[in-house]
């Protein structure tokens, strides 16, 4: 993978009102942190922050990060967002060596159409979307495809079956299912309303008991009755 340039500057603002103040300047609270050296609060600059994240192909972006002239190898590690405005919050960056190898999650694309798509009317499953892997930083891939044109109903595809780009160790239990072609869902038969609604009982079945309700006499019934 090919880095980008970004420029970064120290930090002075800290906590909640620190930051506010930041972002109030149009700029991002950032930090960078790795094996090699302390950890370092940075702010950024957020319109050219965004423009890098525009321009990367995926989600995985290796930066050379500038900051007072030192330049550091470093990998975007997270990015808060606001959960109502979608405006980035901050940023941490991962510190990496150029011959040191890196391990990290990456996403997962199917390429091709399931045999059992196809003509078997099976549904391709995206069962795991990213999967494990290590490498030198320059051999990051922004995502690994997966030839999935093979797939019958009811075959799966795992971990172990994928063919990793060249450099790249692919993680993880080798049994893990990435892909899948699932059955069709046979539609249920539906059952006409007549049969429903209209079907007439059994000359047999019982028939419930219709109760009359009791018609209350009178008062003047009641005392003739009596007199009788």
């Amino acid at each position: 993978m090919k880095s980008v340039a970004l420029r970064a500057n120290s930090r002075s603002l800290f906590r909640r009102k620190g930051s506010r103040k930041v972002r109030a300047g149009g700029r991002i609270p950032a930090v960078i942190y790795g094996r090699h050296n302390p950890p370092q609060s940075l702010e950024l600059d957020a319109k050219e922050f965004e423009l890098v994240v525009h321009k990367a192909h995926s989600e995985i972006i290796l930066v050379d990060l500038d900051v007072a002239g030192s330049t550091y190898l470093a990998i975007v590690q997270d990015v808060q967002h606001h959960p109502l405005t979608g405006a980035t919050l901050h940023v941490d960056f991962h510190e990496v060596k150029p011959d040191e190898k890196v391990s990290i999650e990456v996403p997962v694309e199917a390429v091709g159409v399931p045999e059992g798509v196809k003509n078997g009317g099976g549904t391709l499953e995206h069962v795991r979307f990213r999967v494990k892997i290590r490498c030198l930083p320059k051999d990051l891939p922004d995502h690994i495809n997966v030839d999935v044109a093979a797939l019958k109903v009811g075959e799966t595809l795992h971990i172990g079956e994928i063919t990793a780009p060249e450099g790249v160790e692919l993680l993880g239990d080798k049994k893990i299912p990435v892909f899948a072609v699932a059955a069709p869902v046979a539609a249920e038969a539906e059952t006409p309303a007549a049969t429903v609604e209209g079907a007439a009982a059994p000359a047999d079945a019982k028939q419930p008991e219709m109760i009359k309700e009791k018609k209350e006499e009178a008062p003047a019934d009641k005392a003739a009755a009596k007199k009788k």
